[in-house]
């Protein structure tokens, strides 16, 4: 799944993200990702702020997450 206006959804300016997949056997980048994104735990839920930062952050890791 690439992020794009046609499959990447969004409410006004707050994307709402789960992370479905444990962080375990990741490589250090992608943890620091998840981590700089505010993911600890497996089902963790978190409401950011939709802008070119958090939008890139979520393309290095969108395997492990899901967008709502």
């Amino acid at each position: 799944m690439t992020i794009n206006d046609k499959n990447f959804k969004y409410n006004g300016e707050k994307i709402t993200i789960k992370l479905k997949i444990s962080t375990a056997g990741c490589n250090p980048n992608q943890k620091a990702n998840i981590l700089g994104l505010g993911l600890k735990k497996i089902n963790q839920q978190r409401t950011l702020m939709n802008n070119s930062c958090v939008r890139g952050m979520i393309k290095k890791v969108i395997h492990m997450l899901e967008i709502k």
